[in-house]
Formats: C-alpha cells, structure tokens, sequence
C-alpha cells in the first residue's frame, strides 16, 4: 500500500481504525482537537411557556417589542416551551396509558400552538416558523434578516429514554434548545421567565429568598434547591457540553433585561458547568 492507495480500496488512516467505538480508551482520546462553531455570532433565546406565554399580551407584546428592537443589532433565534396546557396533555396521555415516548410527541404538538402564535406576532418583522429539524436552512434565515422561532422541545420525540424517576419525559423545552445552541457553537444561550434569576427559594413563595447572580453546575447540585427554574437533565447537558459553557437566566417581566444580557452585562444569573471540557 503506497499513500493509502490499494487496487479497489482506500484506507483512512486514523486513530479509529479496526477500534471499537465504545472503547472507554478510544473515547477519552477523541477528547482532543477542535470543534468548528456553525453559528458563533447567533444568540438562542427560550422564552418560557407558563412563565411568559401563558400570562398573555401584558407579558408578552412588552417582550415582542424589546425582540424586534434588538433584532437590528443582534442574529436571534427564539424557542418557546408550551406552558400549563402541557400539563393538561400529559395528565390525559397518562390517564391513556401512553409510554414515555408518546407523552413526550404530544408535548411538542402543544409547543407548536406557541410558537405559531409567536411567528405570527412577529411575522410583520421577519417572524418565520424553524422546524429544527432544518437547522442547514438556518443560516440563510439569520442572513436574510428574520427571526426563526421553534418549540423549545427535544427532538427525541418517540425515542425519549426512560426517565429515572417516575413516567414523564424529563427532556424538556429549556434541554431542547440548549441542545440546538450547542450543536451550532451559538454565541450565547439565554432564559427567559418570570424571576430575576436563580433564587435560594422560590422568591413568589418566600419574601427572604435571595438571588445567586452566579453558580457551577456542581454548586446548584449541591444546593438541593427547593424550587429550581431549571430542568434537572439541562444541568447535566451543561456539564458535558463542549461549545456553549454557560447560560443566563432573566426575568422576561422587565424586557429591557434582554438587551442587557446579549450585550454582555452580568444581569439575572448565570449558571456554567464545572467541568473542563475541549474548546474551539
């Protein structure tokens, strides 16, 4: 074999070769090297079902109007979660007896009644409707000057793995996007609900709760927080993620906040993994 060059076949050389790809050895090794952003200049924002859509037009026309501004100066992709009705589905599908994956393709048809109401209301500045599983199309969207909107929900659909605990999906809308914005290398990953931020209470409960502006993954785990605004499988997305090392919670309720974070600005609070993981 001369150059790689056989009569009929080519070799590749490479550090996989005749490997198999469960080997704990072969996968620390792929640990090395580079990964190439698809979209470092793109900022993911999730807006929250039941926090914002749910409140209606006092919440969420403020919001639309803050997104519309800012979509001037930044390239924004918006997902939405589906809020309270999803509660409503799943109590019926588990009264049905539907399986996990059942329960977690009925959660995205609900996600999409918000996000078509969400295009719509953006539709005269570019709103379009983002089916994620078109994420190629997505740079001609943001280049084209729109604003892609999706259902925050996980694309596992029926092949949703066995939740640990009990018989709902535990990938939920915040896992959903922040999968998306790490897939495209995005320039930042940002929540928005109806709090200031992570709290050591829920603050709408107890008076005395106060804001942590700033923790690791490891510290919320930690914490045993009685009351998280997150989904306890983002924790563990973020913790093995190798592009987007952080995310930032803020309170949709004061929009001006939006503008604030994708500026830079240490607003709401931000939660990063622990670990140390392979960068670009």
């Amino acid at each position: 074999m001369n150059n790689g060059e056989t009569k009929g076949r080519i070799h590749v050389e490479s550090d996989l070769m005749r490997e198999s790809l469960v080997s704990s050895a072969l996968n620390a090794a792929s640990e090395k090297g580079n990964i190439r952003r698809m979209a470092p200049d793109v900022h993911f924002i999730a807006i929250g079902g039941q926090s914002i859509m749910d409140r209606g037009s006092e919440a969420l026309f403020p919001l639309v109007d803050e997104i519309v501004r800012l979509k001037e100066k930044y390239k924004i992709v918006l997902g939405v979660g589906g809020g309270a009705r999803i509660r409503h589905t799943y109590a019926i599908g588990r009264d049905l007896g539907l399986p996990v994956g059942g329960l977690a393709r009925i959660m995205g048809g609900v996600e999409e009644q918000n996000r078509d109401m969400l295009q719509f209301l953006l539709a005269p500045h570019g709103g379009i409707t983002f089916v994620k599983d078109h994420f190629q199309d997505l740079p001609m969207f943001l280049n084209g000057g729109l604003i892609p909107v999706c259902i925050g929900q996980p694309p596992y659909h029926i092949w949703e793995p066995p939740p640990e605990k009990g018989f709902l999906p535990e990938n939920g809308s915040d896992v959903g996007l922040f999968l998306m914005a790490e897939l495209m290398g995005a320039a930042s990953m940002i929540y928005i609900k109806d709090v200031d931020g992570i709290h050591t209470d829920d603050p709408y409960k107890n008076e005395a709760a106060t804001l942590i502006p700033e923790l690791t993954v490891e510290n919320m785990k930690s914490r045993s927080l009685p009351d998280s605004p997150f989904e306890e499988e983002l924790l563990n997305c973020l913790e093995t993620s190798r592009l987007v090392r952080e995310v930032r919670l803020i309170n949709g309720l004061e929009p001006e906040q939006l503008g604030r974070a994708l500026a830079g600005e240490d607003v709401g609070s931000k939660l990063m993994g622990s670990k140390s993981r392979t960068l670009d």
